[in-house]
């Protein structure tokens, strides 16, 4: 990328975690123990999805994309992060990093608009039982996961878009582990304001329309299984969203936290932490939330380990 003062910018240094050496080594083990769990949830979950007959439904169909939305982001930062937590040299080139950003730009949104989808998805289920075949049909379905995918791309190729167009003539050395958009915006000497513009505007958006389309689902579902007059029917309907509820209040409470705060050199460091728990421990939990607390998933499971045997 050509600079107004006539240099380019071949590669980006990623600075990580600044702790001693033999910490790094601890710090592989765990990141690697969770990526490898990460994998195997996630690709798991997908097939299990795909293999068993009874679980072709709508809830379903929406929660395989979330474990492939959790695969792609997760697989996009942290193969590198492990590299750099053996090796001196943490470059990553000018492309290699802009990929990085981009990719992980597409999924961390495609994952905020699914979660919005299954809480309508569990809202019509409960509150509008007799019509939920037809309301969730099919086609709907992939209309609604087919606009996440696209809410995704055009966030992700917004930001990346206006990036490309600063300069970068003071540092290259990006205080984080993996290429996100706030640390590099820091080592731009060109104007940044309308990018921070952007920043609140793409991702306060994001953010907070699916979060209020959550919100509103669960104020209608409360409200519904308030009125069932059986205990064990309440319980029943508690049941099926406490899973969605527990994934959903994990993931906006980091992202918020990540992006919506002001910019300082403790941020910073605190968000290296929330990205930790955003883009690597998020992405293994989903797979267990949605697997020791859905009853149908453990049923699936069990068949498939005895089908194995």
């Amino acid at each position: 990328m050509i600079q107004r003062n006539g240099t380019s910018v071949t590669e980006f240094i990623l600075l990580g975690f600044a702790v001693r050496q033999e910490v790094q080594y601890i710090l592989f083990l765990v990141f690697l123990i969770i990526y490898i769990a990460s994998l195997v949830g996630n690709v798991g979950m997908i097939l299990l999805i795909k293999c068993d007959t009874r679980l072709h439904t709508p809830m379903y169909f929406f929660l395989q994309h979330l474990a492939f939305a959790d695969l792609c982001y997760t697989s996009a930062i942290t193969p590198k992060t492990l590299v750099n937590f053996l090796v001196s040299d943490k470059s990553i080139s000018f492309s290699g990093c802009i990929a990085q950003l981009y990719v992980y730009g597409i999924f961390a949104t495609v994952e905020c608009y699914v979660l919005a989808a299954m809480a309508v998805d569990r809202y019509v289920a409960i509150c509008n039982p007799l019509r939920y075949s037809v309301i969730m049909s099919r086609r709907a379905c992939i209309q609604l996961v087919t606009g996440s995918y696209v809410m995704g791309s055009l966030n992700a190729t917004t930001h990346t878009g206006f990036l490309l167009s600063l300069s970068f003539c003071n540092s290259n050395a990006i205080n984080h582990f993996f290429c996100d958009l706030p640390p590099i915006l820091i080592l731009s000497c060109s104007n940044i304001h309308f990018n921070v513009i952007l920043i609140l505007i793409f991702v306060g958006f994001n953010l907070v329309s699916t979060l209020l389309v959550v919100f509103l689902s669960y104020i209608y579902i409360l409200s519904a299984i308030l009125r069932m007059p059986s205990a064990k029917g309440r319980h029943k309907a508690f049941s099926t969203c406490a899973s969605h509820i527990t994934a959903v209040a994990i993931f906006y409470g980091t992202s918020s936290y990540m992006y919506l705060q002001p910019s300082s050199s403790e941020s910073q460091e605190n968000d290296k932490v929330a990205s930790v728990f955003y883009g690597i421990v998020i992405p293994m939990l989903n797979p267990l939330i949605y697997s020791l607390r859905n009853k149908e998933v453990k049923e699936a499971m069990t068949v498939f380990i005895k089908s194995c045997a």
